[in-house]
């Protein structure tokens, strides 16, 4: 079999392997509200994340092309098999650490970050795209900023509207439309997270000379689909502990904000074709609905905490896809 496709098959295996990670890894934010308050079972709450994760996935592809072509051109790319694998290889043992560590980081971060890293090293600054790598950063870093706002205005109106209302009703109804938001949440995150992997895998086909657009083969979004609803579907216990109890003590209606907030910037992003943080976005919004609802009641040190891991991802994955390249590029 030829060197350059059986290259293009690992890249497909560790692009799916990335996909799957990220099911577990980022998808525990979408249903960690709705654990933690009760709302639903943590089986329950998974599964239904998958379901909606998958639908999602199979829904646009407007981010897939931005990741395709955003940050090099894979037309001109040069060792682009090499620096695909490289990029995959940093973005997946960055997610496991994290992930080990229990602390939400951004898988965005890390496979654009391994991607400029390997590109770089590759073929120097010059081969960066800056237009798209400029308005890709710039919807990264924005939007944690929006969902914080949005969570914060959105239950102060909450907050105005329930001021009167028994609080235990209250919240078991708001308990009800959690179920509603979560799969919200799931869907919107399954729109804009699965296409990563799918922006990757065409990236892959094109340097490979197997592909001749940035489209999106639907079997490729088909695949990337089922493994991001396959990695839900394990489940990721350590995140939702963190982002579900350790920012604050999450009640039903604080939840329903959190989730509103969350899907509406993340669906939002999709349309615009950027990539976000679902992470970022997600753990924003329950900051503002916690500062909203009572600033001492946010344990900043565990927000802190994701913060400088929101920061450094960006540049150690991009060090580390840098450096698997060099090693990688010595061996194939």
């Amino acid at each position: 079999m030829d060197s350059l496709l059986l290259i293009v098959i690992l890249i497909v295996i560790c692009a799916l392997v990335f996909d799957f990670i990220n099911g577990f890894h980022d998808t525990a934010n979408a249903i960690a509200t709705s654990v933690s308050t009760k709302a639903l079972k943590p089986r329950r709450a998974i599964m239904l994340a998958a379901s909606m994760n998958f639908l999602g996935a199979l829904t646009f592809t407007g981010v897939a092309q931005t990741i395709t072509s955003g940050i090099a051109d894979p037309f001109e790319l040069e060792n682009g098999t090499t620096v695909i694998l490289a990029a995959l290889i940093a973005a997946i043992a960055w997610n496991l650490i994290t992930w080990y560590f229990g602390i939400p980081s951004s898988s965005s971060h890390a496979i654009i970050g391994g991607i400029t890293g390997a590109v770089i090293v590759s073929a120097g600054f010059h081969a960066i795209q800056y237009g798209g790598f400029v308005a890709i950063l710039k919807g990264l870093f924005i939007s944690p900023v929006i969902a914080f706002g949005v969570g914060f205005v959105l239950y102060s109106i909450i907050k105005v509207i329930f001021k009167n209302r028994n609080l235990a009703k209250t919240n078991k109804r708001f308990r009800m439309v959690q179920v509603l938001t979560a799969a919200g949440q799931s869907y919107a995150h399954g729109t804009n997270d699965a296409q990563k992997s799918m922006g990757i895998i065409t990236m892959a086909l094109i340097v490979g000379g197997m592909h001749t657009s940035t489209a999106v083969p639907f079997w490729v979004q088909l695949s990337c689909a089922t493994a991001m609803a396959l990695g839900t579907s394990v489940g990721g216990w350590r995140i939702i502990k963190t982002v579900g109890g350790k920012i604050m003590k999450i009640r039903p209606v604080n939840g329903v904000a959190a989730d509103l907030t969350g899907a509406s910037v993340i669906f939002g992003a999709t349309l615009f074709h950027l990539p976000v943080s679902t992470t970022h976005v997600i753990s924003s919004a329950i900051l503002g609905v916690g500062s909203s609802h009572r600033v001492r009641g946010v344990n900043w040190g565990v927000a802190k905490r994701m913060i400088v891991t929101w920061v450094i991802t960006l540049p150690i994955s991009a060090t580390l896809g840098g450096v698997i390249f060099y090693i990688l590029d010595i061996f194939l």
